[in-house]
């Protein structure tokens, strides 16, 4: 498919208008917007601003709540459980996420439970706000229910993504970002868009059987755990989604399970409901709770070095570390743009017209 170019400036200006148009406040209109729009510049378009409409219909059908009171609601010195007031969750997560640096600041690490928000975008964005306090930080969110657990017909977790990022001296931060299932259901969605298969071990049908078809979530179908199948180490995928659920969720009073809110504002909402609204987890960690910074930067430093130093399958293809890509994609779409497909142009200008809001062009 064709794709459109669009500088990170002006893809900024829009996507801020358009938080500003469904009455965000300034300072929450421009955090929500670099923490979508961080998502395109690190080449996880499947989580960018091709879902700003989608957080559009969730606000428009009431799901969204543009001027939340976030507000603690238990605490102790080194955690908190936060309750989003029903915000965008790319707002209450980085709120919550500087809610746990500040304890960390204090004693050493800082833990943040979050109830009754929504799908907060990219984890990376949220951990990495801890890197230049000299911290690792931790995020994690759970999901829709989108994926069965191992030898299940019945989807139950969400992707329940967990993001780790942890700061080097002269190289860069190390950023693991990922999905507990074999892909993001972002990346169904891309494919829905060019019109493509989906590689083998991602879903299934409604049966449990293997499929390629990218549309199976739309008939009942799933996503699978990481590693596909039981074979392949699903097991490994479920318990790991599980455990995002229980940080996220069974901490913090939020959803869980098969109750998690959806993502697209036409799904109806789960008959019962245990808790409120999508839960997240922040961490923050002093790195000089442990040891001096300096030491842990050197030792870091050669740990990175050591894996960049190993020896390739192929020459063509050096090892990577974990946030390699993203950083490079970062670099080059800041310089020359950011490419969005035909598809998600068109979305957004039906967007722009139907919120009186300037259209990319």
């Amino acid at each position: 498919m064709n794709a459109h170019c669009v500088s990170y400036e002006q893809l900024t200006d829009y996507t801020r208008a358009i938080f500003l148009r469904i009455g965000c406040p300034e300072e929450d209109a421009m955090l929500a917007t670099r923490a979508l729009l961080s998502a395109d510049l690190r080449g996880i378009d499947s989580h960018g601003v091709a879902r700003l409409s989608g957080y559009v219909r969730l606000w428009e059908a009431g799901r969204v709540n543009a001027q939340p009171n976030i507000r603690v609601i238990h605490e102790t010195p080194s955690t908190a459980v936060v309750d989003g007031d029903r915000g965008l969750g790319l707002v209450v997560a980085a709120k919550a996420m500087q809610i746990a640096i500040e304890k960390a600041k204090q004693v050493g690490t800082g833990w943040v439970s979050v109830q009754n928000s929504n799908h907060f975008g990219i984890a990376a964005f949220h951990a990495m706000q801890a890197l230049q306090e000299n911290m690792i930080g931790w995020a994690m969110t759970n999901a829709s229910p989108l994926v069965a657990p191992t030898f299940s017909k019945d989807r139950l977790l969400g992707t329940n993504p967990i993001c780790v990022a942890a700061p080097a001296g002269e190289e860069p931060p190390f950023v693991a970002d990922l999905a507990t299932t074999t892909a993001a259901n972002g990346k169904l969605e891309i494919l829905q868009r060019k019109e493509q298969d989906t590689p083998t071990g991602w879903v299934q049908d409604k049966e449990g059987n293997p499929t390629h078809d990218p549309n199976i979530l739309k008939q009942g179908g799933a996503l699978l755990p990481l590693g596909g199948d039981r074979e392949h180490g699903s097991h490994k995928g479920y318990a790991l989604g599980a455990i995002v659920d229980l940080f996220s969720a069974l901490l913090s009073g939020a959803n869980y399970a098969p109750w998690v809110p959806p993502f697209p504002a036409y799904v109806p909402m789960p008959a019962q409901q245990p808790g409120k609204g999508i839960g997240h987890f922040l961490g923050a960690m002093r790195v000089d709770a442990f040891r001096s910074v300096d030491e842990y930067k050197s030792h870091m430093d050669h740990w990175i070095r050591g894996f960049r130093s190993a020896t390739p399958i192929d020459v063509a293809q050096p090892v990577l570390v974990p946030g390699d890509p993203e950083r490079e994609a970062e670099a080059d779409r800041m310089v020359s743009g950011i490419p969005l497909m035909d598809s998600v142009v068109e979305d957004l200008n039906a967007l722009s017209q139907r919120l009186g809001v300037p259209s990319l062009g």
